[in-house]
């Protein structure tokens, strides 16, 4: 246990998570309240075609590269289901579900022929499915870092304009702000920060550290300022916890320890949140109780005396 704190790479992955889950916190409050939190499931799984894909043309892994294929198959992704909405009467969850499915499957027949072909390039390439934060090297964790902080800074620079976007975007059209560049750049911060994570936790299972921190937040405040700060710190913790636990046995894929670490985070949340919590809201339901049936006494013996 002590080993993993010596150890420099660990040091570095474990900064790399804990930046990551900030930054997907970040971005899954834009998602939630843009109310399209299915769309970063989707994207996710949409990813999984391009990383294969520039392997195959690499012929070797390299992270930037290969995201970059991701991006781009996350957006010929977020195009389809953009154009199958536009274009028939189907809805967009479903188009979400179909877009999901249809690239997921294809993602995994390509792993599936890579993986035949034999040669040591494309071992560990599986673990874009399930995560594996261990096998990344200083040059993937500083990639990681990089568009993460942009990420993040992008958020917290422009916060006025992202409240105006998501809440009163025909307001913020009157005040100037274009909606197509805050759609452009919602969706561009949305699968960066998707391509970044699926190494860490896989495709499977990063729209979980997008949309669970979010939820954990809202069972705390109702503000769209404390959700984001809130979301920010259960995904940064969700992922630094995670990855601690899952350096502790050898092979643990690191994307299921993160997604148990939210999800114990949105157990603590439902139960003894602040705003929406089972124990607040168990309480304030006897509060209430209490008080009707002391006004209800009251009542009885106004009407006693009026009868005398």
């Amino acid at each position: 246990m002590f080993d993993v704190f010596l150890s420099p790479n660990a040091q570095w992955v474990l900064l790399s998570t804990l930046i990551l889950g900030t930054a997907s916190g970040m971005i899954g409050c834009l998602a939630y309240w843009k109310r399209q939190s299915l769309m970063s499931d989707a994207l996710s799984h949409a990813a999984l075609p391009g990383v294969v894909i520039a392997f195959s043309i690499l012929g070797y892994k390299s992270l930037p590269l290969m995201i970059i294929g991701a991006a781009i198959s996350s957006f010929i992704g977020a195009w389809l289901i953009h154009w199958i909405r536009s274009s028939s009467r189907v809805k967009e969850d479903a188009a979400m579900g179909i877009i999901l499915s249809v690239f997921f499957g294809l993602g995994v027949m390509l792993l599936t022929v890579v993986s035949r072909k034999g040669g040591g390039n494309q071992a560990g390439l599986d673990n874009f499915i399930f995560g594996q934060a261990a096998s990344m090297v200083r040059t993937d964790v500083y990639t990681m870092l990089i568009v993460a902080l942009i990420i993040i800074g992008v958020i917290i620079v422009g916060f006025k304009e992202w409240k105006l976007f998501l809440f009163d975007a025909n307001f913020a059209k009157g005040l100037g702000l274009s909606t197509r560049f805050m759609n452009g750049a919602y969706l561009s911060m949305l699968v960066l920060v998707i391509v970044i994570g699926i190494q860490a936790v896989g495709v499977i299972l990063m729209a979980a550290l997008l949309i669970i921190p979010v939820v954990s937040a809202h069972y705390w405040t109702h503000s769209f300022k404390q959700m984001l700060v809130l979301s920010a710190i259960f995904g940064g913790s969700s992922g630094m916890i995670g990855t601690l636990l899952s350096t502790m046995g050898k092979g643990w894929p690191t994307g299921p320890f993160i997604v148990i670490a939210s999800a114990a985070i949105f157990t603590i949340s439902i139960v003894f949140g602040a705003q929406r919590g089972l124990l607040i809201r168990a309480i304030q339901l006897r509060m209430q109780r209490k008080y009707h049936e002391v006004g209800n006494r009251s009542m009885a013996r106004q009407t006693v005396k009026e009868g005398k």
